[in-house]
């Protein structure tokens, strides 16, 4: 199966997800689109940090993710 964006958001809540999410088992992905258009050039803004794992993992990464999004 594919992967699926389960977060959207700063990096620093993103890292915060991403941990809880491995610590819970789940091999995670980020996507760092400020990083990633600093070193090209030209700048961006909003939310630029994704974070994805894989669609066979969303049942065990659910309830981690459910409890973080209640607790921002």
């Amino acid at each position: 199966m594919g992967l699926m964006k389960v977060f959207s958001g700063s990096e620093i809540l993103a890292l915060a997800l991403k941990e809880k999410i491995e610590a819970a088992g789940v091999d995670t992905l980020i996507k760092d689109n400020i990083q990633s258009a600093r070193l090209a050039g030209f700048g961006s803004s909003g939310s630029a940090v994704e974070l994805f794992i894989q669609e066979t993992d969303f049942a065990k990464a659910n309830p981690v993710i459910e409890e973080f999004r209640l607790s921002i």
